[in-house]
């Protein structure tokens, strides 16, 4: 398979960035899966525990990208479950 890719790349050389394009995008589509797989609002284990989420400080930056906020300086707002 990979000598037949290798030898179409060879007679057809425009098609190698269309290779590198596609297969950057999938390498980055699957480290976003795992980026939100990984975080603290997906819960696996449900025995453990139920709600991972109630154990963040209010200073956890759980967004991707937040304009012009300072989560250090923010005070908890809610009781402890």
């Amino acid at each position: 398979m990979l000598a037949l890719v290798r030898k179409q790349l060879k007679s057809h050389p425009a098609l190698i960035p269309l290779f590198f394009f596609i297969g950057g995008g999938t390498v980055m589509s699957m480290m976003y899966l795992a980026r939100l797989g990984l975080s603290p609002h997906v819960c696996w284990n449900r025995t453990s525990n139920p709600e991972p989420w109630n154990k963040l400080d209010p200073t956890y930056q759980y967004k991707f990208y937040k304009v012009n906020m300072d989560y250090s300086k923010l005070k908890k707002e809610g009781p402890d479950f």
